[in-house]
């Protein structure tokens, strides 16, 4: 299981642990991924998507349609975000 955002893209980035002694070691950030499932009312069904909480407190400011409909017109569209559009809302 990927370890990336559906809605904003975000994924682990690498940094380095530091010691007392300034002593460097590699480290992963992982994002805080919550497997969440929304409701989308115009297609009257449950969608479960995997966001980042950041993303969930858009999707409670904004709503998931305009976040979803945000996430459509977000250029370029790559192949794999196609995919997944289609398999979870039916996009085109």
């Amino acid at each position: 299981m990927s370890r990336v955002c559906d809605l904003t893209g975000k994924k682990p980035i690498v940094g380095n642990n530091v010691s007392h002694s300034n002593k460097r070691t590699k480290r992963k950030f992982n994002p805080n991924l919550q497997v969440k499932k929304f409701w989308l009312p115009e297609e009257s069904r449950w969608i479960t998507l995997k966001v980042s909480t950041s993303a969930l407190r858009t999707i409670n400011k904004k709503g998931i349609t305009a976040c979803l409909n945000d996430l459509i017109k977000k250029e370029p569209f790559n192949f794999n975000t196609r995919l997944w559009l289609k398999e979870v809302i039916g996009y085109r």
